[in-house]
């Protein structure tokens, strides 16, 4: 039997649907990321978040509700975070919950899954991401900054004389400062949000084309061992959201249209998994942790996402 029929005209029309539903998703979400990135400072988190630290993991967990990032700008992001002095397990918790905690994630996930429980996927996604990021978060706070970060990875101090200038400052200097700082970070929120978008923007036409080309040429019978094996089916739709690196704010599209004889959970596996942790990923997080940290993070995330999914699955979900 021929388990590769390739039409150009099927796989055209698969490609197109998936790239326009998830393109608008995609630039609004590489938008926000960009208005978050240039405004929102450490010292503004902080006076979010409260004194005692356990509350201040589950509250970075969420944060992403109100300062949504994709999972690529929240690396960036939360680098220059701990230079801040932001501890470490709210910058963890916010880093893995802000890419699927998020509004934009939500109303993606809830488009992309018309017709197949949207409501249910949408709240399981956005729960389970945000489980997941708190668990991640308390366990590494407990861990000595240095010994799980990069060297270099340290806040910065403010020197005195800096504060005690802002202090005698000028109404007039402080004017000039606040228009000239406005108008760089409307600079620097345009040029991170076009960076993000182009970036991110490759990886998801690749993974589109990769999705269609799976939906349309290969032969349904060739998947159905996998599709039908629950444990086998999520581990195989992680290992794909691991090669295929796509953001957060599309790939419930790609889960929701190219895997159609796979569970549901197996899919809310690929879309936790994926936001949390994925090639690109992978090289990012070293910018922040220790390789071996890296690498530990992923194979924990992978095996905790595939039991609870796999444990989802034989309760009914």
């Amino acid at each position: 039997m021929n388990w590769f029929l390739f039409n150009p005209g099927d796989f055209a029309v698969a490609f197109l649907s998936v790239l326009l539903e998830g393109i608008p998703f995609l630039l609004l979400g590489s938008l926000i990321s960009g208005v978050v990135d240039a405004f929102v400072s450490p010292e503004r988190l902080s006076r979010i978040l409260p004194r005692n630290p356990v509350s201040a993991v589950i509250i970075s967990a969420g944060l992403g509700l109100l300062f949504p990032m994709c999972e690529c700008g929240s690396v960036v992001v939360i680098r220059r975070f701990l230079r801040k002095g932001l501890p470490v397990g709210c910058a963890v918790s916010y880093m893995l919950g802000a890419p699927i905690v998020s509004p934009i994630v939500a109303l993606s996930t809830y488009a992309a899954f018309r017709g197949q429980h949207p409501l249910e996927m949408t709240c399981l996604r956005l729960g389970l991401g945000f489980l997941i990021a708190v668990i991640v978060g308390l366990i590494l706070q407990q861990i000595p900054a240095q010994s799980i970060m990069q060297t270099g990875i340290t806040p910065e101090a403010v020197p005195a004389q800096g504060r005690e200038g802002l202090r005698i400052a000028s109404f007039s200097e402080a004017q000039q400062s606040l228009e000239s700082s406005l108008g760089s970070r409307l600079q620097k929120a345009i040029y991170s949000a076009a960076t993000d978008f182009l970036d991110v923007a490759v990886f998801f036409i690749i993974g589109a084309a990769i999705t269609s080309l799976l939906g349309t040429a290969v032969q349904r019978s060739v998947l159905e061992p996998l599709a039908s094996n629950p444990l086998l089916a999520i581990i195989s739709l992680m290992l794909m959201a691991i090669a295929l690196a796509l953001c957060s704010t599309t790939d419930a599209f790609i889960a929701a249209t190219s895997f159609p004889s796979f569970p549901m959970t197996a899919k809310l596996a690929f879309l936790v998994f994926g936001a949390m942790f994925d090639l690109k990923l992978y090289w990012l997080y070293g910018l922040i942790f220790k390789r071996k940290v890296v690498i530990l993070l992923g194979l924990s995330l992978f095996v905790g996402i595939a039991l609870i999914c796999w444990r989802l699955n034989a309760l009914g979900f």
